[in-house]
């Protein structure tokens, strides 16, 4: 037996450090969160970062039209060409842009993803941001934190913090996508290249993650 299938034998599997109730309880207080900074949510426009950030921005959305009463305009944002890491991998595929109708000019817009890296996704999405309109302020919403930040940004509001190391990969599922909602932890099938702020598969090797 070689060394690599030995180690492929001892790998501990990604284990689910939340599920689908933490994840919905999580939703229910960012909700409640927002509500009581923003004064009301009365001008609030919700963009997620896709795959899974925009699923999260319409569950959000959804939680807090019950607790206003107002529908709350939700849309998605894709960052693709906006990315650093471009020119360091193969060509990726180009999301969806929706806007709301009522734009982002002098809005409050909360920006949604599931997971909080480096950092460097959530500059690309304020580059692309730029691009679209002015909003009166700009946040930030994530489902998970796992730090290890490379640029001086920070969510406003945060499902869980999650202490990792760098050997560690953090997935997110969603029923949307997955067919199941869990945040599972589990090691990187490969070495994090400095500077990376993409998705990371080593949770799933053959699915894609959301790590930023």
């Amino acid at each position: 037996m070689d060394a690599r299938s030995s180690a492929s034998r001892t790998q501990t599997p990604a284990r689910p450090v939340l599920e689908g109730p933490d994840i919905a309880r999580m939703l229910t207080r960012i909700a409640h969160e927002i509500v009581e900074r923003a004064k009301g949510a009365d001008d609030v426009v919700l963009l997620g970062i896709p795959t899974r950030g925009v699923f999260l921005a319409r569950r959000l959305a959804a939680k807090l039209e019950e607790i206003t009463g107002r529908a709350i305009p939700v849309g998605s944002l894709d960052i693709t060409m906006y990315r650093d890491d471009l020119r360091l991998g193969p060509a990726r595929t180009l999301a969806r842009t929706e806007i709301p109708t009522d734009g982002i000019e002098g809005r409050l817009v909360l920006l949604v993803d599931d997971v909080l890296f480096s950092g460097r996704t959530i500059r690309a999405a304020l580059d692309a941001l730029g691009d679209i309109g002015r909003p009166r302020a700009v946040q930030l919403a994530v489902l998970v934190d796992r730090g290890h930040r490379e640029l001086p940004i920070r969510a406003d509001y945060v499902g869980k913090n999650l202490p990792t190391s760098l050997r560690e990969a953090v997935k997110v599922q969603l029923t949307e996508e997955d067919g199941r909602d869990a945040v599972l932890l589990g090691l990187r099938s490969a070495p994090s290249r400095p500077g990376s702020d993409g998705e990371s598969p080593a949770a799933e090797p053959t699915a894609p993650a959301g790590e930023r």
